[in-house]
């Protein structure tokens, strides 16, 4: 049996500009919109907002109202904020559907804005992981998507083609050996990502406390995200030259893995 149709007054998609996103939310830590990490995320989004950034929100009703319980967000290849190179292409850098509402068809529907934005590229990228904070590849292989490229053994690029003639996406990283010799902490970082802000600062504190050198490098256009030595391209963090995570991680993480 096929999925069932999805009850249109049930659920609505916003498509979040820089005229009413103060009306509605990025959706990742909008509880605490005040904290630094969104702001810095708000003032990331609406640069970006003129690059052909676009965030599509998932509005469920519920007893209070429509909330908000899921996002996309994507934007044109060149301008990308992962290590790949797709031009030409529209990337999704996040999508996500949360708690109950997972499983009814709402990423599909998020999914088809991007498609419906994509109209005239070459067709849609993304890059997926079964670790957290990248999406799972699931959705995207039910829509129409294949793997074309893997690094890393577990992060993998996925790609819906709309021109089969059209060059394919790939990963740029390996293309650098800038932070090989590096010792201690070196952390690449960037506002795409609401959460890295307090990561960062629970490690300059681990790192102070344990006195280990450390160095930040702001990830501040697309160019530099998409040569990082990490395919999720807006934060990374390095010690001693190898990959420690790529996910924000705090002081508490940092002591188990000791």
């Amino acid at each position: 049996m096929g999925r069932k149709t999805l009850d249109s007054t049930r659920f609505k998609i916003i498509s979040i500009t820089d005229e009413n996103v103060d009306s509605y939310d990025l959706f990742c830590l909008k509880s605490k919109k005040k904290e630094s990490g969104y702001q810095r995320k708000l003032k990331w989004f609406k640069k970006r907002f003129k690059e052909g950034l676009r965030i599509q929100l998932l509005m469920v009703r519920e007893k209070r109202g429509f909330t908000s319980r899921g996002f996309i967000e994507y934007i044109p290849g060149e301008y990308s904020w992962r290590a790949i190179d797709a031009r030409g292409y529209m990337v999704i850098h996040c999508l996500w559907v949360v708690g109950r509402n997972k499983g009814k068809g709402y990423g599909t529907e998020l999914l088809k804005k991007c498609f419906t934005d994509a109209e005239g590229m070459n067709g849609v990228a993304t890059v997926t992981s079964e670790r957290t904070w990248l999406p799972s590849k699931g959705i995207f292989i039910k829509n129409g998507f294949k793997r074309i490229d893997t690094v890393l053994s577990d992060f993998d690029l996925y790609v819906r083609q709309f021109i089969k003639e059209a060059p394919i996406p790939r990963f740029n990283i390996g293309k650098t050996t800038k932070f090989d010799n590096t010792y201690g902490f070196f952390i690449l970082k960037s506002d795409q990502c609401p959460y890295t802000y307090t990561s960062m600062k629970e490690i300059e504190e681990y790192a102070k406390e344990h006195k280990i050198p450390i160095e930040v490098m702001n990830i501040t256009n697309s160019k530099e995200a998409q040569t990082v030595p990490h395919p999720y391209g807006t934060y990374c963090i390095l010690l001693n030259g190898e990959i420690l995570s790529y996910r924000p991680i705090g002081k508490k993480r940092l002591v188990e893995m000791e």
